[in-house]
């Protein structure tokens, strides 16, 4: 018999390099599980940088609006009709006309009823107001001139924020000679300084004539399938339409063949005049105090009407004279080119001055971008909000607290506690049908009002609160409770002393969370009429009303442009109310917070 040795089952070198191999792998997976991690978080912090960057960046502009100084003389008679001084004659003063004759002065030339309409559209509907408060602010100064600043409309602010268009100035190096000072003028140079202009104008010929042969091939690709369903066209009537629609498609080309045919004549002819027209981009010649507008253009020459009027028919040496050019075509923009003019000489006058938009903050909605306020939208939130703590706090801290204290662990406890987990999870809306049902249609609230809202924002924020409410009861040490009954103290009285005063901070936590969700909400308060355009500040909780959300919503569904940056504003506002309340629950949970 022949003793062997058994060998080892386990080498202990082997499982020594097994478990460094499986130390490496598990090291390895660990540092990418964090690089993972750091990824995620710093995607999320990218993309929130970019939402606030986009909603500052436009939204900025907003806290500023342009007004323009005129000095107005207040005239006993048309500030004073009655002549006795009181409050009552002083409202009803003439200071709409006052206002828009002081600033038809500040130009010279204005004379057409036309021209004198453009000029005023600038100015904002609410000037002849600001000067009528100036007035009964300051009764003594009846009778005197004084220097007022008013503001202008919401085309003139955004001009004057950057962002319609820019007058852009073209160099010029000869000497201008001006035929006159107003109405139908040329302006001759000694050095082609038009030539540039000329050219810019004969290269829009040659794209209007590239598109225009862009539409030709277009049509003739559509008669082509014209003719393939007229040749399978079952019927008289049918063959007759397509046969109409053809001719009208020949017709058509013909029409832009000769078009084109005339703009390359008119380009083979680089030195020729050109006629300008409201589809192409404006320019101006600046010339002793006045400023020309082009209607035709040669290379050492331009013929034009006279915008603001020419002190003189001097010559203007280099440096004394300039070329104005605005890119955008005057039929593309708001503003025409006699308004852009206007406001580029207020400006270059020192006539305007940015100030900071407090009416943003006082007043109501208006369908007047630069009269436009959030304070309406404010106190209706306020309202809201009022009414919806007012109801979802004490009714979720009960309810938490009798699940969670005192009902009897049964099917129908069970049952309540999934319906409302699963209520935490319906849209919002769902809630606003509700409210719609039975707060409007069943009980007759009004329909608008902030009680309605906050009966509806109850409902959506009721589950939250009892949810977060449970939870900070359950995180309270049961030997609290055991201390408390131990001393004698009743169930009720264990819970009011001393559990719900520890579970209060989590309590706190979950309804500022709630009320921060409620006051984002937009959705619910949409089907009970929350989203009508409300002008007066509510005065109540069942006056008509509008909050923040909704007034986001009204702003960014308006046409005007100068509500994008007054809904980038608005939206900036909500944001640091949201911020701010959720700061709030952080902080009250970190000072009142105890840790088991």
């Amino acid at each position: 018999m022949t003793d062997t040795t058994a060998a080892p089952l386990n080498d202990p070198k082997k499982a020594s390099e097994r478990v460094r191999q499986s130390l490496a792998r598990r090291y390895a997976a660990e540092k990418r599980f964090r690089a993972y991690g750091l990824i995620a978080i710093g995607l999320a912090m990218c993309f929130i940088a970019i939402l606030f960057f986009d909603i500052i960046s436009k939204g900025h502009s907003a806290f500023l609006q342009s007004h323009v100084t005129l000095s107005v003389e207040l005239t006993k008679a048309e500030v004073d009709p009655k002549g006795d001084g009181s409050v009552d004659s002083l409202r009803s003063g003439n200071y709409r006309g006052l206002v828009r004759g002081a600033f038809a002065g500040l130009f010279e030339g204005i004379e057409g009823r036309s021209e004198r309409r453009e000029l005023l559209e600038m100015l904002s509907g609410s000037a002849d107001s600001q000067l009528r408060d100036y007035v009964l602010e300051n009764p003594d100064s009846v009778g005197q001139t004084v220097d007022i600043q008013v503001k202008l409309d919401d085309d003139a602010d955004i001009y004057f924020k950057g962002k319609t268009v820019e007058v852009e100035t073209i160099a010029v190096n000869g000497t201008a000679s001006p035929t006159g000072t107003t109405g139908e003028v040329r302006v001759l140079s000694t050095a082609n300084d038009f030539g540039g202009v000329l050219s810019d104008v004969k290269g829009l010929l040659a794209e209007r004539a590239a598109d225009l042969e862009e539409t030709i091939a277009g049509n003739e690709r559509r008669i082509e399938l014209f003719r393939e369903r007229l040749a399978n066209a079952g019927t008289e009537e049918a063959r007759s339409d397509i046969e109409s629609t053809i001719a009208s498609l020949e017709y058509d080309i013909g029409a832009d063949r000769e078009r084109i045919e005339d703009l390359r004549r008119r380009i083979a002819n680089p030195g020729n005049a050109e006629e300008l027209t409201d589809e192409m981009p404006s320019f101006f010649v600046r010339i002793n105090g006045g400023v020309v507008k082009a209607t035709s253009v040669d290379n050492a020459e331009i013929a034009g009407q006279v915008i603001l009027p020419l002190a003189n028919q001097n010559d203007a040496l280099r440096g004394e004279w300039e070329i104005l050019h605005l890119p955008i075509a005057e039929s593309d923009r708001r503003l025409t080119d006699k308004q852009v003019i206007y406001l580029w000489d207020l400006e270059r006058r020192g006539l305007v001055e940015k100030q900071f938009n407090t009416t943003l903050f006082t007043a109501g909605d208006s369908r007047e971008p630069e009269q436009a306020g959030i304070w309406g939208a404010v106190v209706g939130s306020f309202y809201t909000l009022v009414v919806t703590l007012l109801l979802s706090f004490p009714i979720g801290v009960m309810t938490a607290v009798y699940l969670e204290e005192f009902a009897p662990k049964n099917k129908w406890t069970d049952l309540i506690e999934v319906n409302i987990n699963n209520l935490a999870a319906v849209p919002s809306i769902v809630f606003g049908l509700l409210g719609l049902a039975m707060f409007l249609n069943f009980f007759g609230l009004p329909r608008s009002a902030p009680v309605v809202g906050g009966l509806v924002l109850t409902l959506m924020t009721l589950p939250t609160i009892i949810i977060a409410g449970r939870a900070a009861l359950k995180a309270v040490p049961p030997s609290i409770r055991e201390a408390a009954l131990g001393m004698g103290a009743s169930r009720i009285q264990a819970m009011t002393h001393h559990v719900l005063p520890l579970a209060m901070p989590g309590m706190l936590t979950g309804t500022i969370i709630g009320m921060a969700q409620a006051l984002g909400e937009t959705a619910p308060l949409l089907m009970i009429g929350m989203v009508a355009f409300i002008v007066d500040i509510p005065g109540g909780f069942t006056d008509p009303a509008t909050v923040l959300p909704v007034q986001i919503y009204i702003w960014a569904d308006s046409p005007e442009r100068a509500f994008v940056e007054r809904t980038s504003a608005a939206i900036m506002v909500l944001l640091a109310f949201l911020i701010t309340m959720n700061l709030t629950a952080v902080l009250l949970r970190k000072r009142f917070e105890k840790r088991w």
